[in-house]
């Protein structure tokens, strides 16, 4: 690693600051409430019940959480260099709020939260059933995060310092000013822009909003479920994940912008990158079934990974290699959680 200060606020992220709300639950929880494995969608009135029920549950754990902020902590865990990463988002004045600022402390982030006097700070359902989940976030507080915000001097200074920026998809359903502000500022400014698909529900419901952002997008990550869905919006006809990523890769960019990569990540199965029209795929490690705690944050820490080793220069094969090193060590905890220290090389 090199001297700390030349890391010094290199990577941003900003997004919604969720507690996740975890607990093992069985398939009649799931028909209850109308949810699917492996999915993520925002809570509708159906499913405010749930979060009390969850919380009553033995096993329940409380974590700080929500996609964005998930990838900066790993990011930041495998770094090991103190203030190297920072966050936005919005959280409410609560207890949660408390243990959100408290977490991302303890994770070595500089935070920068909005505090929303009259929302609740978000949460996020995670049902778990044979180590496979599915979210639903209440954002509350989190859906009121505000450009003005991010505008302020102290605010907008992480942005100038930042060479890389990550925002997950979600993020285009709370605030797409915000995200076309520092898009813009990272082609103005040479700086890498990174974006995630993130739901199924964001490439189908908000794809006027991503659309937009594409053009600035120097890296985009997602599973094979959302790169399908997005290929059918558009029509592409096929389902083929090394096609979709070839062609997203291909999608056209902004001026200043010289190429984008696509980086589909498919569970157990390889690693799809998309660059300068040719694909190559990369081996995931492979994970026995008694070893998976649950899948929650496994994504998120695969782009945490990644990005640990592209704000130091390194190939794309090495970030790859880190994101799967990071997903294998979350799956085998509960949340995106991590031991203290990582064991990567």
């Amino acid at each position: 690693m090199a001297a700390s200060s030349s890391y010094d606020g290199v990577l941003l992220g900003m997004g919604n600051p969720l507690l996740d709300i975890s607990a093992v639950v069985d398939e009649a929880f799931l028909t209850k409430y109308d949810v699917k494995l492996n999915n993520a969608i925002l809570a509708e009135e159906k499913h405010l019940p749930m979060y009390d029920e969850l919380s009553s549950k033995g096993n329940v754990e409380y974590i700080a959480g929500g996609a964005t902020q998930n990838s900066i902590r790993v990011a930041q865990w495998m770094l090991q260099v103190p203030g190297a990463t920072s966050y936005m988002g919005c959280i409410g004045k609560d207890k949660y709020g408390e243990e959100m600022k408290n977490a991302a402390q303890a994770a070595g982030v500089t935070a920068h939260y909005y505090e929303d006097e009259a929302a609740p700070t978000g949460t996020c359902a995670v049902c778990v059933v044979g180590g496979e989940r599915s979210l639903i976030a209440n954002l509350s507080a989190a859906n009121c995060y505000k450009s003005e915000h991010l505008k302020k001097p102290e605010n907008w200074a992480l942005v100038e310092k930042a060479k890389y920026i990550y925002i997950a998809g979600f993020f285009l359903t709370v605030s797409p000013d915000s995200i076309q502000l520092v898009a813009e500022h990272a082609a103005e400014n040479n700086k890498v822009f990174l974006m995630n698909l993130s739901a199924p529900f964001i490439c189908e419901f908000f794809r006027d909003a991503q659309e937009k952002v594409l053009p600035y997008v120097d890296y985009i990550f997602g599973n094979e479920t959302e790169a399908r869905i997005f290929s059918k919006v558009r029509g592409w006809e096929t389902e083929n994940v090394e096609e979709i990523a070839l062609r997203i890769s291909q999608l056209p960019l902004a001026s200043g912008k010289q190429k984008r990569i696509a980086v589909i990540t498919q569970g157990a199965d390889p690693v799809v990158v998309a660059e300068d029209g040719k694909v190559k795929t990369f081996p995931v490690i492979l994970l026995p079934k008694e070893k998976l705690v649950d899948t929650n944050g496994a994504g998120d820490a695969f782009v945490g990974g990644f990005l640990s080793q592209l704000v130091q220069g390194k190939s794309i094969e090495d970030s790859v290699k880190a994101g799967c090193y990071a997903a294998n060590v979350i799956i085998q905890r509960s949340g995106c959680t991590y031991p203290e220290k990582p064991d990567f090389n």
